[in-house]
This record gives C-alpha cells, structure tokens and sequence, in this order.
C-alpha cells in the first residue's frame, strides 16, 4: 500500500489531471442525488422521497458491505438492491472491498471492479455497473485512465456544480450531510446551478432523523428535493445526465 501522504497527492493531482474532458454545451440545469456504501434506509426512506418528487438516484455500492454490519447503520439487503433496480435508481460502483483507488495497483483495481461486477450480476443479471464513485473521496491520478476504460463516469467529493469542461472521472459532488450543510448552503448550490446551467450532484448515506456523520435528516433531503422542484430542475440518475450531455 502506498503511504498517505503519496495517497494525498495522488488525490490533489487527480483534481487536475483530466483523464476524461467533456464540454457542457447550453442545456437545462439538473441535479442527480447519490448514496454512497450501503445504508438501508437510503434505499427505503431516501428512495422513496426521491420517488415522491418524481426522481430517481444512484446508489454507488461495493458488495462487501451488503449486509454486514456497520457502526452507522443498517445495511441494505440483495432483495432492497433489486428493488431499487426495479424501480429505476441506478445501482453504480465502488470497490468491492471499499479499498481506496490510492491504495490500488491497476491489477487490484482491475481485481476489484470484476469482483463488483460479479457480485451485482449475481443479485440481479440486468445490473449493470456504468458509473463509478471512489471510495471516501480519494481519487487516484494513476488509476483514473484504467477507470476511464471501464466506467463513463467516476465521482469523487470535491464540492461545487459541474459546469463549462467537466471531468467526467473526476465529477465533482457536494454533501448532502446534516452536519456540513444547512438549508441556505443547499439553496446556495441551487441558485448556483441555475444561473450556470450546470450539473449538480449531491452525496450522502444514511436518511434518518438522528443522522450519522456522513447523513442526512429526512427534512434536509425534503428541502434539497423541493429546492430543485421550485426551480424547474430534473432530479435524475447519473446515468441519465450522462445521457443528457450526450456523454
């Protein structure tokens, strides 16, 4: 394994290295919201708020975590992942071990996404794993061309709207986490969007009302889905806005 401090700046020059460049030509701004790791309660409650405004989101699992244990809370079960499928949110990548692509050589990374890939095919053979997000936000500049190989997408952490040339293996998304944001911030990164015509992704994991550090509270995601429908702006998969800016 690489060191952390070789981890962090493998992650600082991924942010400017663009393994993929695509330029946003003018259309509708739109926001896709995803759930990272594999909370059940992303999958009941956030799925089904999500469902209520008429949207849909992408759920970025690694099937080492499918129903095991966690400190945080309950993981999502294979019968919850077919019926997310089924309903039409996107189930996308991780790595199967939750490894950090920093901490991956192209033959584990390779290992990994094959090892993802076999397990999702086996819960339901009509997933198809097209967009990837890496695992706590740590982008690799090394592993980002072999990603670009196997994926349309990967999305990383790093706040703001995907607008004019976009890196489509380095996405950017911001937090959808009751203690990194509150209802103005939301509003804020709306209104940005708007007045951009870019692409706004929100991350999070958990949707209960006493939140993990890495979650968000039903209210907050009921304001951030409120917040794209008062402003006329899509609530879709990653998958679809791929589609939409014909990448």
């Amino acid at each position: 394994m690489w060191s952390a401090v070789n981890g962090r700046v493998s992650n600082r020059l991924a942010r400017h290295f663009r393994a993929a460049p695509h330029r946003l030509t003018t259309h509708a701004p739109m926001v896709s919201f995803t759930f990272d790791d594999a909370p059940d309660s992303a999958a009941s409650l956030g799925a089904s708020l999500l469902e209520d405004h008429g949207g849909r989101g992408t759920f970025y699992l690694a099937g080492s975590l499918i129903d095991r244990p966690s400190d945080h809370w309950h993981a999502l079960s294979n019968e919850a992942i077919v019926r997310l499928h089924q309903a039409g949110h996107e189930i996308a990548c991780h790595t199967f071990s939750h490894l950090p692509a920093v901490d991956l050589d192209e033959t584990a990374m390779a290992r990994e996404i094959e090892q993802n890939r076999r397990y999702f095919i086996g819960v339901d053979p009509e997933i198809k794993l097209e967009n990837f997000a890496y695992p706590y936000g740590l982008a690799s500049v090394w592993r980002k061309p072999q990603l670009a190989r196997n994926f349309r997408s990967a999305r990383g952490i790093l706040p703001g709207v995907n607008r004019d040339v976009i890196d489509l293996q380095f996405l950017r998304a911001s937090p959808l986490i009751d203690c990194e944001i509150d209802k103005g911030g939301l509003d804020r990164y709306f209104d940005a969007a708007l007045d951009s015509g870019g692409w706004l992704i929100f991350y999070g994991h958990d949707v209960v009302d006493q939140p993990s550090p890495y979650g968000c509270s039903p209210p907050l995601l009921r304001h951030a889905l409120k917040a794209a429908q008062t402003r006329g702006m899509p609530i879709v998969t990653i998958a679809e806005a791929l589609r939409r800016i014909g990448a």
